[in-house]
């Protein structure tokens, strides 16, 4: 496992972390006692970077980290959460006294008297320029109730945007082989101001790793049957926003270009690594197999350039029209 420093958290995290939105909710069916075991096996394989939300499950991934980290007493982890969506997506239900009630919620949830981490969850564009909002995040920080804060946004503006904020540590990002456009500038700038960069969805709902095909079935709780076409959050955040038909033909072409010694999966997680800016990919694990396996891409050799050169070919020609103006 490689550990890099997180931005202005100053904490040294894995490469690789654990996402937790599947072990609250809308990824199917969930069984608490099979997340905690996928869980334990991400910590035995080196991974220290947990993240997960306040709506995951309504609170259910956060609850079951918790217990977690009762099992685990005596190692450390960084637990980063979010906050912003438990109400309608309106600014003015961002105050000081909501967020003051959501991290108590959270802190309550995961059995912790400070969070290391809360990132405000993919709010409307207009919240990243309110400095109100950021002031009410220092004063958390003042009262001891969060060590640090941060971002998740959907669009790379948001991010860009967000950072020129100095007490802004982290942001978490949609970055994968099928949405490339924080690479052109978003991650360089991070960088410069030490802010940590966490990439998420870095295997497009599961389009990276290879299983998918015309014919796979999803069911009716898990968002990649019911978000396609974005009805009930933005659709970006379901095959990172690429036609399901369009996205299975770019994995075809990629298949030839993954390393014997790799899955496709771990190709996709490791190309995430290959850029500097980046500090963690936060693939979802509900299984020990798919948690151990996550955290073993860390270990893969360096991708080539001729390699990256091909996949950034392959998303010049066939996924960029449709994702890089949108996000």
């Amino acid at each position: 496992m490689q550990y890099r420093r997180l931005g202005k958290t100053g904490r040294e995290v894995s490469a690789i972390g654990f996402g937790a939105w599947a072990i609250g909710a809308d990824w199917g069916n969930v069984d608490d006692a099979e997340s905690l075991r996928a869980l334990h096996a991400a910590a035995d394989a080196g991974v220290t970077l947990i993240d997960t939300a306040d709506v995951y499950g309504d609170g259910r991934s956060e609850q079951v980290i918790g217990r977690f980290l009762r099992e685990r007493s005596g190692e450390r982890f960084f637990v980063a959460t979010k906050m912003g969506r438990r109400v309608a997506l309106d600014p003015a239900e961002y105050t000081p006294h909501a967020f003051r009630a959501w991290v108590d919620r959270s802190r309550r949830n995961l059995g912790v008297d400070r969070l290391d981490l809360v990132q405000l969850h993919c709010l409307p564009t207009s919240v990243y320029y309110d400095p109100e909002i950021f002031a009410a995040l220092e004063d958390l920080v003042a009262a001891g109730a969060i060590a640090n804060y941060g971002v998740s946004v959907e669009r790379v503006e948001e991010g860009l945007k967000a950072i020129e904020f100095p007490g802004v540590a982290t942001v978490q990002i949609i970055f994968n082989m099928l949405r490339q456009r924080p690479a052109d500038r978003f991650l360089a700038e991070a960088k410069r101001r030490d802010v940590g960069v966490l990439a998420r969805v870095p295997m497009a709902s599961g389009l990276l790793t290879g299983k998918m095909t015309s014919h796979t079935a999803f069911d009716a709780s898990d968002h990649r049957s019911y978000n396609r076409h974005g009805e009930s959050f933005d659709v970006g955040e379901t095959f990172a926003g690429v036609d399901y038909e369009a996205g299975l033909e770019f994995v075809e072409e990629l298949r030839g270009l993954v390393p014997a010694e790799a899955t496709m999966a771990q190709m996709a997680l490791r190309w995430i690594l290959m850029f500097d800016g980046v500090t963690a990919a936060i693939p979802g694990a509900k299984s020990p197999a798919q948690a151990t396996a996550n955290a073993a891409a860390a270990d893969l050799a360096e991708i080539s350039p001729a390699t990256l050169d091909r996949v950034r070919a392959l998303y010049e020609e066939r996924i960029k029209p449709l994702v890089h103006q949108r996000w």
